[in-house]
């Protein structure tokens, strides 16, 4: 059984107008996480691979289908059972500084989910100097403020903050999108690395095929509220045979001009000879 199962999954968000019908995102999509495992999530903006992540986490409401997180269903879950799934469950969202609190210390800001979980505040603290070590950030984080950071540190303590609770499954919504090219290796393998550690799985989001490839165990891609390809990321983000997924490949950038510009070509073919 895999630990996170999505069925027939349909979501609709009201129209523009007093009398417009609902539109429908997300039109009956599949998909698996299974334990231990990262499953990539890709597609242009807009095409629902953030509402996907959004109703795993209870953040939007689902029109149909089903989800399922260790044989239970959460989707339409809410109060307290929606609460007690935060230490199975957890997030990392696009932008770190936005997600941190900005008048509140590394610390606490660790601490704090700890200490609602029924943590003293002596074991929070304990185990917030260990998520510190393990996110690779010195222990005198502890009583900085978020703004002393730069963009991939935060995001290295909200990646701390989102394995306070040990949770089972992380959901990474373009976790590495706002930073520099740098910066976005050195967090991917943080992510590795620490799946290696604990065992956690990942539904990784994003729009760029060469990330979801460095990163991923299986892949999923997204075009306008379908799912058009599904297969282990070797295949997918090499040898795709959708043509949605070949045009995402080869918009990918790579460092070499030539190469880049022979890949722009050949997009700009493809989109002539198949318009989507």
């Amino acid at each position: 059984m895999s630990l996170l199962e999505i069925e027939n999954l349909r979501v609709s968000f009201p129209g523009r107008g007093l009398r417009a019908k609902p539109v429908e995102v997300l039109h009956g999509v599949s998909l698996d996480v299974a334990a231990g495992e990262t499953v990539g999530l890709v597609g242009e903006s807009g095409s629902g691979k953030t509402t996907i992540g959004r109703a795993v986490l209870g953040l939007v409401n689902t029109s149909g289908g089903s989800i399922r997180f260790g044989g239970r269903e959460i989707a339409g879950v809410q109060g307290r059972a929606r609460q007690s799934l935060a230490r199975d469950i957890q997030v990392v969202f696009q932008d770190p500084y936005t997600s941190l609190n900005p008048s509140l210390s590394i610390g606490d800001t660790l601490a704090e989910p700890l200490i609602v979980q029924g943590a003293t505040g002596k074991d929070a603290r304990a185990r917030v100097r260990t998520l510190l070590d393990q996110v690779g950030l010195p222990s005198n984080a502890i009583d900085r403020m978020p703004r002393e950071f730069s963009g991939g540190q935060r995001q290295r303590v909200a990646i701390a903050r989102a394995l306070a609770p040990r949770p089972s499954l992380i959901v990474c919504d373009e976790p590495v999108s706002a930073l520099d090219l740098s910066t976005q290796a050195r967090v991917m393998e943080l992510f590795i690395d620490i799946q290696r550690e604990t065992g956690v799985a990942y539904l990784f989001i994003s729009h760029d095929l060469s990330v979801i490839r460095h990163i991923s165990h299986r892949v999923a891609v997204l075009y306008r509220g379908d799912l058009v390809e599904t297969g282990d990321a070797p295949t997918v983000t090499s040898t795709p045979s959708h043509l949605y997924t070949q045009k995402l490949l080869l918009a990918a950038p790579v460092a070499d001009p030539r190469k880049q510009q022979e890949r722009r070509a050949a997009r700009n073919r493809l989109i002539a000879d198949q318009p989507a």
